[in-house]
């Protein structure tokens, strides 16, 4: 196998058995996955000697990976125990982003599904900082989550991102960091990149899943520790006019956390005290499980 070394941060990669340092290349222009989109994945953090929720990401793959029609060929605990391996070979300065990955390598009917059998496997994992908890922007996308009718959105699908990236592109385009994008019915989903709360009068609220976005593994693990603090935690429908009136918003997602939003369109907010606390029940869940 030929590999390429990485320009970007460091990396190794798990393929067919062996480790690999860099961004090797895996796949070919008849590649089902290069052609036709059929790849999922799920990322997963190792920040502070700690790796949270790791066990529920590498099972969420596997979800995943038969949504899409591939075969599940890494049970959940193998995964994890290549994700532990592979990060003993980081110095553990840098947070890490831990992401393993389904595809298929040929069609089957005609070419068009995935054939199940020519399922492949890697685990790349690569130094990823987090982001400033400082806070970031948001403005309403004109681009719409699909519904589960029209796209696979019960899996973390590769497939689905050129929409997000879309989404992000044009808030960038209008000055702002990142996207809040709706659903085809005109309900909040999401951002761009992560799931999100408000706040309003003491009470945390956040999108009910319906289909149309990933119940993330952070935004349920926020939910709990909320709850178990003692804060009221609501899912339900919500529109951006309950976005514009909300007391603070904030975000869950793997890549960092609980990021709280400080602006809205034109109006400004402050990091307020739901997201401070979210994150600080976080870290101190995180801290209280095994280190890595």
């Amino acid at each position: 196998m030929t590999v390429v070394s990485s320009v970007q941060s460091e990396t190794w990669t798990y393929v067919d058995g062996d480790w690999h340092p860099g961004n090797v290349p895996l796949i070919g222009p008849r590649s089902h996955a290069m052609w036709l989109g059929t790849s999922v994945f799920d990322g997963a953090r190792w920040f502070e000697n700690v790796a949270p929720d790791l066990d529920m990401h590498c099972a969420r793959v596997n979800d995943s990976a038969r949504a899409l029609g591939l075969n599940a060929t890494m049970s959940a605990g193998e995964i994890q125990g290549l994700c532990e391996d592979g990060l003993r070979k980081f110095d553990g300065k840098t947070a890490v982003y831990i992401r393993p990955m389904y595809w298929a390598e040929h069609g089957g009917y005609m070419g068009v599904p995935a054939d199940p059998d020519s399922t492949r496997f890697c685990l790349c994992l690569y130094e990823a900082p987090m982001i400033s908890s400082n806070g970031f922007s948001v403005t309403v996308s004109p681009f719409r989550r699909p519904s589960y009718e029209t796209m696979p959105t019960d899996a973390k699908s590769g497939c689905l991102y050129p929409n997000n990236g879309r989404a992000i592109l044009e808030a960038k385009s209008r000055g702002f960091d990142n996207a809040l994008v709706l659903d085809m019915l005109g309900n909040v989903a999401e951002t761009g990149t992560s799931n999100v709360f408000i706040v309003k009068d003491g009470v945390v609220f956040t999108p009910v899943p319906n289909g149309t976005f990933l119940n993330g593994v952070t935004r349920r693990r926020i939910m709990k520790l909320l709850r178990d603090d003692g804060h009221e935690v609501v899912e339900s429908r919500l529109h951006v006019s309950d976005f514009m009136d909300a007391d603070e918003i904030f975000s869950t997602g793997n890549h960092s956390k609980v990021v709280p939003i400080i602006r809205i369109e034109d109006r400004e907010l402050q990091a307020g005290p739901g997201a401070r606390r979210a994150r600080e029940l976080y870290w101190d869940w995180a801290h209280s499980g095994p280190k890595i």
